[in-house]
């Protein structure tokens, strides 16, 4: 991916909110809406049933020439050849997962600190998710990091950075002027009503917030 448009609103999958939908049906709500990649966030799922899931939804990904991302599992995204894999500090290092995957993989890894970030730039990540930048209940184990933070790791690194954590419509204008080039939700997508036009008016809210960046 030459072009960082994939990386504007990227949004991660949580089953949490699935009510009597199948996440196949709200991942296409949110395809349809506007979501520039999709990422296969799956912590409790069994290994069968979590390969069969992203097969289907990178098929769908496909339908919509949206990359489809596997959360952490480096074996599932090697068996089923998804575009891209993202992992955690407390994940296989970004270095082991290139050489594991190759180098036509996007590598995603998740960064709070300038250190952390440079190393994984070093190591062959293609993007940063920085977070959390607002407070969240999706992810238990996220740790805060301020807007100077998430600032000074766009600085210090030249691969794209996205940011993550209870990132809302109403908040992403806070976002402003931080170097990043898109955001990753979970929630603000995923847990509305109506994913489709939740989606579509975080994606221009994001747009103008990314404008007034560049102003």
């Amino acid at each position: 991916m030459k072009s960082n448009n994939y990386l504007e609103l990227y949004a991660v999958t949580d089953r949490h909110w699935l009510g009597k939908q199948t996440l196949f049906d709200q991942v296409k709500e949110a395809l349809d809406g506007g979501a520039t990649c999709i990422q296969l966030r799956e912590k409790q799922l069994d290994e069968e049933n979590f390969l069969k899931e992203a097969i289907e939804i990178q098929k769908l990904c496909k339908e919509y020439h949206v990359p489809f991302i596997v959360n952490d599992n480096v074996d599932i995204a090697k068996t089923m050849h998804a575009d891209g894999i993202h992992v955690g500090q407390s994940d296989m290092e970004a270095l082991d997962v290139r050489k594991e995957l190759g180098n036509d993989v996007i590598l995603g890894v998740s960064a709070q600190t300038v250190e952390q970030a440079k190393k994984a730039e070093a190591h062959g990540a293609d993007y940063l998710g920085v977070g959390a930048v607002f407070p969240t209940g999706s992810k238990d184990d996220a740790e805060d990091v301020s807007y100077e933070t998430l600032k000074a790791i766009c600085e210090a690194v030249s691969i794209p950075v996205i940011a993550i954590g209870g990132i809302t419509q109403d908040n992403v204008k806070e976002l402003a002027g931080s170097g990043i080039v898109g955001i990753a939700v979970i929630s603000a997508i995923f847990a509305q009503k109506d994913i489709t036009q939740a989606t579509k008016d975080l994606k221009q809210a994001t747009e103008q917030m990314l404008n007034d960046c560049s102003l």
